[in-house]
Protein backbone atom coordinates (compact mmCIF):
# COMPACT_ATOMS: atom_id res chain seq x y z
CA UNK A 1 0.00 0.00 0.00
CA UNK A 2 1.43 3.37 -1.03
CA UNK A 3 1.75 6.10 1.58
CA UNK A 4 1.32 9.70 0.44
CA UNK A 5 2.36 12.81 2.36
CA UNK A 6 -1.30 13.75 2.64
CA UNK A 7 -1.75 10.72 4.91
CA UNK A 8 0.59 12.08 7.57
CA UNK A 9 -0.82 13.22 10.88
CA UNK A 10 -0.90 17.03 11.34
CA UNK A 11 1.63 16.71 14.17
CA UNK A 12 4.11 15.01 11.80
CA UNK A 13 3.55 17.67 9.13
CA UNK A 14 4.10 20.38 11.73
CA UNK A 15 7.37 18.74 12.75
CA UNK A 16 8.53 18.71 9.10
CA UNK A 17 7.43 22.30 8.48
CA UNK A 18 9.35 23.50 11.55
CA UNK A 19 12.64 22.87 9.66
CA UNK A 20 11.69 25.21 6.78
CA UNK A 21 12.82 28.82 6.55
CA UNK A 22 10.27 31.54 7.22
CA UNK A 23 9.35 32.14 3.58
CA UNK A 24 8.72 28.45 2.92
CA UNK A 25 6.66 28.15 6.10
CA UNK A 26 4.31 30.72 4.60
CA UNK A 27 4.26 28.97 1.23
CA UNK A 28 3.25 25.55 2.56
CA UNK A 29 0.27 27.21 4.25
CA UNK A 30 -1.06 28.03 0.77
CA UNK A 31 -0.95 24.45 -0.59
CA UNK A 32 -4.16 23.08 0.92
CA UNK A 33 -6.35 23.30 4.00
CA UNK A 34 -4.62 20.41 5.77
CA UNK A 35 -1.18 21.94 5.26
CA UNK A 36 -2.44 25.36 6.30
CA UNK A 37 -3.80 23.95 9.56
CA UNK A 38 -0.57 22.07 10.22
CA UNK A 39 1.59 25.07 9.38
CA UNK A 40 -0.29 27.19 11.91
CA UNK A 41 0.77 24.91 14.74
CA UNK A 42 2.74 27.02 17.21
CA UNK A 43 5.69 24.59 17.20
CA UNK A 44 6.31 25.48 13.53
CA UNK A 45 6.88 29.14 14.36
CA UNK A 46 8.72 28.77 17.68
CA UNK A 47 11.47 31.39 17.91
CA UNK A 48 10.55 33.10 14.62
CA UNK A 49 10.77 36.90 14.44
CA UNK A 50 8.18 38.54 12.19
CA UNK A 51 9.67 41.32 10.04
CA UNK A 52 7.02 43.90 9.22
CA UNK A 53 6.56 47.03 7.12
CA UNK A 54 3.74 48.95 8.85
CA UNK A 55 2.39 51.11 6.05
CA UNK A 56 -1.38 50.58 6.01
CA UNK A 57 -4.05 49.01 8.18
CA UNK A 58 -4.25 45.21 7.99
CA UNK A 59 -6.90 43.85 10.38
CA UNK A 60 -5.80 40.23 9.93
CA UNK A 61 -2.08 40.81 10.55
CA UNK A 62 -1.82 40.56 14.32
CA UNK A 63 -4.50 37.86 14.79
CA UNK A 64 -2.55 35.78 12.27
CA UNK A 65 0.73 36.28 14.15
CA UNK A 66 -0.89 35.44 17.48
CA UNK A 67 -2.54 32.30 16.06
CA UNK A 68 0.93 31.04 15.11
CA UNK A 69 2.38 31.89 18.50
CA UNK A 70 4.73 34.55 17.13
CA UNK A 71 5.77 36.94 19.89
CA UNK A 72 8.90 38.48 18.43
CA UNK A 73 8.56 41.38 15.97
CA UNK A 74 10.96 43.58 14.01
CA UNK A 75 9.52 46.75 12.47
CA UNK A 76 11.38 47.51 9.24
CA UNK A 77 9.50 50.72 8.52
CA UNK A 78 7.08 52.55 10.77
CA UNK A 79 4.45 54.67 9.04
CA UNK A 80 1.71 53.88 11.52
CA UNK A 81 1.49 54.49 15.24
CA UNK A 82 3.60 52.20 17.44
CA UNK A 83 0.53 51.76 19.64
CA UNK A 84 -0.98 49.83 16.70
CA UNK A 85 1.65 47.13 17.31
CA UNK A 86 1.36 47.08 21.10
CA UNK A 87 -2.42 46.87 21.02
CA UNK A 88 -2.32 44.15 18.37
CA UNK A 89 0.21 42.00 20.25
CA UNK A 90 -0.44 42.38 24.00
CA UNK A 91 1.80 39.35 24.78
CA UNK A 92 4.78 40.53 22.73
CA UNK A 93 8.17 39.31 24.03
CA UNK A 94 10.63 41.06 21.72
CA UNK A 95 10.27 44.35 19.83
CA UNK A 96 12.98 45.48 17.41
CA UNK A 97 12.63 49.08 16.21
CA UNK A 98 16.25 49.46 15.12
CA UNK A 99 16.63 52.15 12.47
CA UNK A 100 13.09 53.53 12.79
CA UNK A 101 14.35 57.09 12.49
CA UNK A 102 10.87 58.63 12.63
CA UNK A 103 10.06 57.16 16.06
CA UNK A 104 9.70 59.99 18.57
CA UNK A 105 9.21 60.30 22.32
CA UNK A 106 5.59 61.19 21.61
CA UNK A 107 5.00 58.06 19.52
CA UNK A 108 6.62 55.80 22.08
CA UNK A 109 4.74 57.53 24.89
CA UNK A 110 1.38 56.82 23.25
CA UNK A 111 2.35 53.13 22.83
CA UNK A 112 3.58 52.48 26.37
CA UNK A 113 0.65 53.56 28.53
CA UNK A 114 0.38 50.52 30.76
CA UNK A 115 2.60 47.70 31.97
CA UNK A 116 3.67 45.11 29.39
CA UNK A 117 4.96 42.27 31.58
CA UNK A 118 5.71 39.92 28.65
CA UNK A 119 8.20 42.26 26.92
CA UNK A 120 11.78 41.11 27.57
CA UNK A 121 13.74 42.57 24.63
CA UNK A 122 13.55 46.12 23.23
CA UNK A 123 15.85 47.38 20.47
CA UNK A 124 15.86 51.14 19.84
CA UNK A 125 19.25 51.30 18.11
CA UNK A 126 19.60 54.31 15.80
CA UNK A 127 16.24 55.74 16.87
CA UNK A 128 17.93 59.11 17.00
CA UNK A 129 14.91 61.14 18.15
CA UNK A 130 14.51 59.14 21.35
CA UNK A 131 15.49 61.02 24.51
CA UNK A 132 15.46 60.50 28.28
CA UNK A 133 11.70 61.05 28.24
CA UNK A 134 11.19 57.71 26.49
CA UNK A 135 13.47 55.99 28.98
CA UNK A 136 11.18 57.22 31.72
CA UNK A 137 8.23 55.47 30.03
CA UNK A 138 10.27 52.31 29.52
CA UNK A 139 11.40 52.26 33.15
CA UNK A 140 7.82 52.75 34.33
CA UNK A 141 5.99 50.21 32.18
CA UNK A 142 8.56 47.59 31.05
CA UNK A 143 9.67 46.33 34.46
CA UNK A 144 10.55 42.83 33.17
CA UNK A 145 12.86 44.06 30.40
CA UNK A 146 16.09 42.03 30.19
CA UNK A 147 17.69 43.41 27.01
CA UNK A 148 17.74 47.09 26.02
CA UNK A 149 19.57 48.27 22.89
CA UNK A 150 20.19 52.03 22.71
CA UNK A 151 23.19 52.11 20.35
CA UNK A 152 23.32 55.38 18.42
CA UNK A 153 20.62 57.08 20.52
CA UNK A 154 22.79 60.16 20.84
CA UNK A 155 20.29 62.21 22.85
CA UNK A 156 20.42 59.90 25.87
CA UNK A 157 22.02 61.49 28.95
CA UNK A 158 22.88 60.56 32.52
CA UNK A 159 19.30 61.36 33.51
CA UNK A 160 18.10 58.58 31.23
CA UNK A 161 20.48 56.14 32.89
CA UNK A 162 19.17 57.20 36.29
CA UNK A 163 15.66 56.30 35.12
CA UNK A 164 16.89 52.92 33.84
CA UNK A 165 18.65 52.29 37.15
CA UNK A 166 15.44 53.20 38.99
CA UNK A 167 13.03 50.99 37.05
CA UNK A 168 14.78 48.15 35.20
CA UNK A 169 16.19 45.93 37.94
CA UNK A 170 15.98 42.76 35.82
CA UNK A 171 18.07 44.16 32.98
CA UNK A 172 20.83 41.78 31.88
CA UNK A 173 22.07 43.41 28.68
CA UNK A 174 22.46 47.13 27.90
CA UNK A 175 23.97 48.68 24.77
CA UNK A 176 24.93 52.37 24.99
CA UNK A 177 27.16 52.53 21.91
CA UNK A 178 27.87 56.13 20.85
CA UNK A 179 25.68 57.65 23.58
CA UNK A 180 28.20 60.45 23.82
CA UNK A 181 26.46 62.48 26.53
CA UNK A 182 26.85 59.62 29.00
CA UNK A 183 29.57 60.18 31.60
CA UNK A 184 30.90 58.64 34.80
CA UNK A 185 27.84 59.92 36.66
CA UNK A 186 25.50 57.86 34.50
CA UNK A 187 27.59 54.71 34.90
CA UNK A 188 27.49 55.34 38.65
CA UNK A 189 23.68 55.29 38.48
CA UNK A 190 23.70 51.93 36.69
CA UNK A 191 26.15 50.50 39.22
CA UNK A 192 24.02 51.54 42.19
CA UNK A 193 26.35 54.26 43.42
CA UNK A 194 23.34 56.55 44.04
CA UNK A 195 21.14 54.19 46.05
CA UNK A 196 19.13 57.08 47.51
CA UNK A 197 17.77 57.76 44.02
CA UNK A 198 18.01 54.42 42.24
CA UNK A 199 18.89 50.84 43.15
CA UNK A 200 20.86 50.28 39.95
CA UNK A 201 20.95 47.53 37.34
CA UNK A 202 22.94 45.12 39.45
CA UNK A 203 22.00 42.04 37.38
CA UNK A 204 23.73 43.34 34.24
CA UNK A 205 25.81 40.69 32.46
CA UNK A 206 26.47 42.40 29.11
CA UNK A 207 27.38 46.10 28.86
CA UNK A 208 28.44 47.92 25.69
CA UNK A 209 29.97 51.37 26.18
CA UNK A 210 31.68 51.60 22.79
CA UNK A 211 32.55 55.15 21.73
CA UNK A 212 31.27 56.77 24.95
CA UNK A 213 33.91 59.46 24.87
CA UNK A 214 33.19 61.08 28.23
CA UNK A 215 33.94 57.98 30.30
CA UNK A 216 37.06 57.87 32.47
CA UNK A 217 38.63 55.39 34.86
CA UNK A 218 36.04 56.43 37.46
CA UNK A 219 33.41 54.58 35.41
CA UNK A 220 35.50 51.43 35.64
CA UNK A 221 35.69 51.87 39.41
CA UNK A 222 31.89 52.10 39.55
CA UNK A 223 31.53 49.03 37.33
CA UNK A 224 33.92 46.94 39.42
CA UNK A 225 32.15 47.83 42.65
CA UNK A 226 28.52 47.57 41.57
CA UNK A 227 28.21 45.38 38.47
CA UNK A 228 29.81 42.27 39.90
CA UNK A 229 27.82 39.88 37.66
CA UNK A 230 29.16 41.42 34.46
CA UNK A 231 30.39 38.86 31.91
CA UNK A 232 31.01 40.95 28.79
CA UNK A 233 32.29 44.54 28.76
CA UNK A 234 32.88 46.50 25.55
CA UNK A 235 34.95 49.66 26.05
CA UNK A 236 36.20 50.00 22.47
CA UNK A 237 36.97 53.56 21.32
CA UNK A 238 36.67 54.91 24.88
CA UNK A 239 39.66 57.22 24.69
CA UNK A 240 39.25 58.51 28.23
CA UNK A 241 40.13 55.28 30.03
CA UNK A 242 43.72 54.46 30.91
CA UNK A 243 46.03 51.85 32.39
CA UNK A 244 44.99 52.88 35.91
CA UNK A 245 41.41 51.84 35.16
CA UNK A 246 42.55 48.29 34.46
CA UNK A 247 43.36 47.91 38.16
CA UNK A 248 39.62 48.21 38.91
CA UNK A 249 38.70 45.59 36.30
CA UNK A 250 41.44 43.14 37.28
CA UNK A 251 39.45 41.52 40.08
CA UNK A 252 36.08 41.10 38.33
CA UNK A 253 35.94 37.33 38.57
CA UNK A 254 32.74 36.97 36.51
CA UNK A 255 34.16 38.86 33.52
CA UNK A 256 35.07 36.62 30.60
CA UNK A 257 35.20 39.02 27.63
CA UNK A 258 36.85 42.46 27.53
CA UNK A 259 37.04 44.69 24.45
CA UNK A 260 39.58 47.53 24.60
CA UNK A 261 39.92 48.05 20.83
CA UNK A 262 41.23 51.51 19.91
CA UNK A 263 41.56 52.62 23.54
CA UNK A 264 44.55 54.86 22.84
CA UNK A 265 45.71 55.21 26.44
CA UNK A 266 46.00 51.48 27.16
CA UNK A 267 49.60 50.28 27.14
CA UNK A 268 51.69 47.35 28.35
CA UNK A 269 51.19 48.64 31.90
CA UNK A 270 47.41 48.19 31.61
CA UNK A 271 47.83 44.62 30.42
CA UNK A 272 50.16 44.02 33.38
CA UNK A 273 47.42 45.16 35.77
CA UNK A 274 44.90 42.80 34.14
CA UNK A 275 47.35 39.89 34.25
CA UNK A 276 48.18 40.43 37.92
CA UNK A 277 44.55 40.26 39.03
CA UNK A 278 42.11 37.40 39.44
CA UNK A 279 40.49 37.59 36.00
CA UNK A 280 39.54 34.43 34.12
CA UNK A 281 39.13 36.08 30.74
CA UNK A 282 38.19 33.96 27.75
CA UNK A 283 38.34 36.80 25.22
CA UNK A 284 40.50 39.94 25.01
CA UNK A 285 40.64 42.50 22.20
CA UNK A 286 43.34 45.21 22.29
CA UNK A 287 43.49 45.76 18.53
CA UNK A 288 44.67 49.20 17.38
CA UNK A 289 46.05 50.05 20.83
CA UNK A 290 49.33 51.39 19.49
CA UNK A 291 51.01 51.37 22.91
CA UNK A 292 50.68 47.59 23.18
CA UNK A 293 53.93 45.75 22.42
CA UNK A 294 55.85 42.56 23.06
CA UNK A 295 55.89 43.08 26.83
CA UNK A 296 52.09 42.72 26.87
CA UNK A 297 52.38 39.27 25.35
CA UNK A 298 54.70 38.25 28.17
CA UNK A 299 52.16 39.49 30.73
CA UNK A 300 49.35 37.66 28.93
CA UNK A 301 51.34 34.43 29.05
CA UNK A 302 51.89 34.86 32.79
CA UNK A 303 48.40 35.82 33.96
CA UNK A 304 45.88 35.50 31.13
CA UNK A 305 46.99 32.17 29.72
CA UNK A 306 43.44 30.78 29.76
CA UNK A 307 42.37 33.03 26.87
CA UNK A 308 40.55 31.35 24.00
CA UNK A 309 40.39 34.43 21.77
CA UNK A 310 43.03 37.16 21.49
CA UNK A 311 42.97 40.10 19.08
CA UNK A 312 46.12 42.16 18.61
CA UNK A 313 45.55 43.70 15.17
CA UNK A 314 47.86 46.62 14.37
CA UNK A 315 49.69 46.35 17.71
CA UNK A 316 53.49 46.85 17.82
CA UNK A 317 54.30 43.19 18.38
CA UNK A 318 57.05 41.12 16.80
CA UNK A 319 58.29 37.54 16.57
CA UNK A 320 59.97 38.06 19.95
CA UNK A 321 56.61 38.76 21.59
CA UNK A 322 55.07 35.71 19.95
CA UNK A 323 57.97 33.65 21.30
CA UNK A 324 57.33 34.91 24.83
CA UNK A 325 53.64 34.03 24.67
CA UNK A 326 52.94 30.84 22.73
CA UNK A 327 54.23 28.20 25.14
CA UNK A 328 51.64 29.06 27.81
CA UNK A 329 48.53 29.62 25.65
CA UNK A 330 47.24 26.06 25.39
CA UNK A 331 43.56 27.13 25.34
CA UNK A 332 43.85 29.65 22.52
CA UNK A 333 41.48 29.00 19.61
CA UNK A 334 41.40 32.34 17.76
CA UNK A 335 44.36 34.67 17.17
CA UNK A 336 43.99 37.93 15.25
CA UNK A 337 47.31 39.58 14.40
CA UNK A 338 46.32 41.35 11.18
CA UNK A 339 48.39 44.41 10.24
CA UNK A 340 51.12 43.43 12.70
CA UNK A 341 53.75 44.25 10.10
CA UNK A 342 56.75 43.09 12.21
CA UNK A 343 55.57 39.47 12.25
CA UNK A 344 57.62 37.22 9.94
CA UNK A 345 57.76 33.52 9.08
CA UNK A 346 59.60 32.91 12.35
CA UNK A 347 56.52 34.06 14.29
CA UNK A 348 54.26 31.83 12.19
CA UNK A 349 56.52 28.85 12.83
CA UNK A 350 56.30 29.47 16.59
CA UNK A 351 52.52 29.66 16.33
CA UNK A 352 52.37 26.44 14.31
CA UNK A 353 54.62 24.61 16.77
CA UNK A 354 52.84 25.60 19.99
CA UNK A 355 49.28 26.83 19.33
CA UNK A 356 48.07 23.52 17.97
CA UNK A 357 44.43 24.07 18.98
CA UNK A 358 43.95 27.18 16.83
CA UNK A 359 40.80 27.13 14.70
CA UNK A 360 41.18 30.62 13.26
CA UNK A 361 43.96 33.12 12.56
CA UNK A 362 43.90 36.57 10.95
CA UNK A 363 47.06 37.52 9.04
CA UNK A 364 45.51 40.38 7.06
CA UNK A 365 48.18 42.88 6.09
CA UNK A 366 51.12 40.91 7.54
CA UNK A 367 53.38 41.87 4.67
CA UNK A 368 56.58 40.18 5.89
CA UNK A 369 55.27 36.62 5.79
CA UNK A 370 56.01 34.31 2.88
CA UNK A 371 54.90 31.00 1.47
CA UNK A 372 57.21 29.16 3.88
CA UNK A 373 55.45 30.51 6.98
CA UNK A 374 52.00 29.96 5.47
CA UNK A 375 52.78 26.32 4.76
CA UNK A 376 53.46 25.81 8.45
CA UNK A 377 50.24 27.58 9.48
CA UNK A 378 48.07 25.57 7.10
CA UNK A 379 49.31 22.37 8.74
CA UNK A 380 47.61 23.27 12.03
CA UNK A 381 45.26 20.29 12.60
CA UNK A 382 42.18 22.26 13.78
CA UNK A 383 42.46 25.32 11.51
CA UNK A 384 39.18 26.31 9.83
CA UNK A 385 39.52 30.06 9.20
CA UNK A 386 42.56 31.79 7.65
CA UNK A 387 42.44 35.44 6.56
CA UNK A 388 45.24 36.44 4.23
CA UNK A 389 43.99 39.75 2.83
CA UNK A 390 46.78 42.04 1.54
CA UNK A 391 49.38 39.26 1.70
CA UNK A 392 52.02 40.09 -0.89
CA UNK A 393 53.59 37.19 -2.79
CA UNK A 394 57.11 37.43 -4.18
CA UNK A 395 57.71 36.85 -7.87
CA UNK A 396 59.02 33.31 -7.24
CA UNK A 397 55.96 32.44 -5.17
CA UNK A 398 53.62 33.63 -7.92
CA UNK A 399 54.78 30.67 -9.93
CA UNK A 400 52.81 28.35 -7.64
CA UNK A 401 49.07 28.81 -7.39
CA UNK A 402 48.30 27.00 -4.15
CA UNK A 403 48.02 30.21 -2.09
CA UNK A 404 46.68 32.60 -4.69
CA UNK A 405 43.05 31.98 -3.81
CA UNK A 406 43.34 31.60 -0.03
CA UNK A 407 41.32 34.25 1.74
CA UNK A 408 38.69 32.76 4.04
CA UNK A 409 37.70 29.14 4.27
Amino acid sequence: METHISCLFPEILAMIFSYLDVRDKGRVAQVCTAWRDASYHKSVWRGVEAKLHLRRANPSLFPSLQARGIRRVQILSLRRSLSYVIQGMPNIESLNLSGCYNLTDNGLGHAFVQEIPSLRVLNLSLCKQITDSSLGRIAQYLKNLEVLELGGCSNITNTGLLLIAWGLHRLKSLNLRSCRHVSDVGIGHLAGMTRSAAEGCLSLEYLTLQDCQKLTDLSLKHISKGLTKLKVLNLSFCGGISDAGMIHLSHMTSLWSLNLRSCDNISDTGIMHLAMGTLRLSGLDVSFCDKIGDQSLAYIAQGLYQLKSLSLCSCHISDDGINRMVRQMHELRTLNIGQCVRITDKGLELIADHLTQLTGIDLYGCTKITKRGLERITQLPCLKVLNLGLWQMTESEKGTSCYKTIGLF
